[in-house]
């Protein structure tokens, strides 16, 4: 017999038996799907919502607010550019720091250039309930939205129409910093999380005592509890052993370990920055 009918008959039978074995195991068929990825909260298109504005009228509406981020607000990277967020956008605190593109176009003085926003507090009531989004910007960050000398007229619109967009936060030049709060002491640590690049708001936050180079699958892990807005919390019962390292898990689950931010010797009050930010 020749070689070639030979092999021919040799594959089809391989691959017959091989249909038939793979068809007998159901549960191989899942190594086949598509892999699904997690991604960010960023949106592409356009959606529509409510504008107020609050405070000063060249002002940053609060000293942070109900995440906690302090006098932060009137400075550099957030340098005003803030905003309240009503219950769709704050998330009872877990939408602190996402970063929001808002524009008009529905007023003479509306200028139609979007402004990119952080949220740094919350907007709990009136208009701020009555729609799907809305936001309670600063009086830099609405006058922002108008036509050059026109941030006056335009603040006295009242409510305005707006759209608005998710976008990714970018704070060049800064790197993910923790704010002790002025409570914490052996036993307890709060700590606002600041500047984080991406998604910017957090889902979750854990903690790793005295370790050289905690990684992210480490089993020692301890996570904490969100306290309010951007603040979270460890209540430890037993001294606990500085230095301290972070992972942090973002609105789309994408985590960042931030080594021994906290050194020994800490001290409640002071911030603390790390070498690390998520990538944009």
């Amino acid at each position: 017999m020749a070689m070639a009918p030979v092999l021919s008959i040799l594959t089809n039978s391989i691959s017959i038996f091989a249909l038939v074995f793979l068809s007998s195991l159901p549960h191989l068929s899942l190594c086949f799907k598509p892999r699904s990825f997690n991604h960010s909260a960023v949106q592409s298109d356009w959606s529509s919502g409510g504008a107020t504005w609050y405070g000063s009228p060249n002002g940053y509406g609060s000293d942070g607010g109900a995440c906690g981020y302090g006098n932060a607000v009137e400075q550099a990277p957030f340098s005003s550019l803030v905003s309240a967020g009503g219950p769709s956008l704050f998330k009872s605190g877990k939408g602190c720091g996402a970063c929001y593109q808002v524009k008009c176009n529905d007023n003479a003085a509306c200028s139609g250039n979007p402004v990119t926003v952080a949220i740094t507090d919350e907007c709990p009531g009136g208009p701020c309930v009555a729609e799907a989004a809305h936001f309670d910007l600063s009086g830099t960050a609405f006058g922002a939205m108008a036509i050059s000398g026109q941030a006056d007229q335009l603040r006295n619109a009242g409510v305005l129409q707006i759209q608005y967009r998710r976008v990714p936060c970018n704070y060049p030049g800064r790197n993910v910093a923790f704010h002790v709060d002025a409570g914490s002491n052996p036993y307890y640590l709060s700590v606002v999380v600041e500047f984080e690049d991406g998604d910017g708001d957090l889902t979750g936050l854990d903690l790793h005592q005295a370790s050289s180079s905690p990684t992210s699958d480490s089993k020692d892990w301890i996570s904490m509890q969100q306290s309010w807005g951007a603040d979270w919390k460890l209540n430890s019962g037993s001294t606990l052993e500085p230095p301290f390292s972070f992972k942090l898990t973002s609105d789309s689950g994408k985590t960042l370990v931030a080594s021994n931010v906290i050194p020994t010797g800490w001290q409640p009050g002071a911030t603390y920055r790390s070498v690390v930010n998520f990538k944009t």
